[in-house]
């Protein structure tokens, strides 16, 4: 089973439309094979309910939307005989042609939720305080970490980092993602909600490991030491930040 950390955006509960909530039913760690490929998750178009800061929020799923994307994204990322081997050009274009046919029927559909497998990417820290932090315990009893914050504070802190890491003179490799990230954002209402959900990496690490996990405190940490040309403790917190998800991040790059 691929572990996967989410990044979220709800949606006030009034602005959201009439959704169906959905009921997390568990898995028996099998796979459903259809013509683009194999999924886990349920492809009903129902939506994650949260409370946060005395309000309810929507976040509609789409996943047969997020699946044609991820497919027609991860085929552009690597157009070469391994993307190939793994998302046949055949494939891509059906794909491609019913994604599509999904936006001209739905115009407002798009992608909610980011999904990162194995690891959480640091860049996604750098949308949150520190003090935005949740150590959860989840229905089945098991822990994991989340970060809620409003979307208008989120894209100002990523236009910060951005800002800070162009200045202290990174090139657009580091720069880059973390526009792009802001740019995602940017497609939704400045009213929303953002969570940083671990998901199922968090059984990446231990109770106690979660507990004490500063990711994103070190990410902030290494920005603020960074706007004060001090690359040596900016390289420091964020070297710490790096060898905590150094083992999970490892696994996306293996067989």
């Amino acid at each position: 089973m691929i572990r996967a950390a989410y990044l979220r955006v709800y949606l006030p509960e009034r602005d959201a439309g009439t959704w169906d909530p959905h009921v997390d039913i568990g898995s028996d760690g099998r796979l459903t094979m259809g013509e683009i490929g194999v999924w886990r998750e349920s492809l009903r178009n129902d939506a994650f309910v949260a409370e946060w800061d005395g309000r309810r929020w929507v976040c509609p799923r789409y996943p047969r939307l997020r699946m044609l994307e991820g497919l027609v994204a991860f085929r552009n990322a690597y157009p070469g005989i391994a993307g190939t081997a793994l998302a046949p050009e055949r494939t891509v274009r059906t794909a491609a042609e019913e994604l599509e046919r999904l936006y001209r029927s739905r115009p407002s559909a798009r992608s909610y939720i980011l999904t990162s497998s194995w690891h959480v990417p640091l860049r996604w820290f750098a949308a949150f305080e520190p003090a935005e932090r949740e150590f959860v315990e989840r229905r089945d009893g098991s822990r994991t970490v989340r970060y809620r914050t409003g979307l208008a504070a989120a894209i100002n802190r990523l236009d910060d980092a951005a800002d800070v890491l162009d200045e202290a003179g990174f090139d657009e490799a580091i720069v880059e993602p973390v526009n792009d990230l802001r740019a995602w954002l940017d497609e939704f209402p400045l009213d929303a909600m953002v969570e940083l959900d671990y998901g199922s990496v968090a059984a990446s690490f231990s109770d106690a490991d979660l507990a004490l996990d500063d990711t994103a405190a070190d990410i902030a940490a290494s920005l603020a030491a960074l706007r004060d040309d001090d690359f040596d403790r900016a390289s420091e917190f964020y070297a710490s930040a790096a060898a905590r998800w150094s083992a999970a991040q490892a696994l996306t790059f293996s067989n």
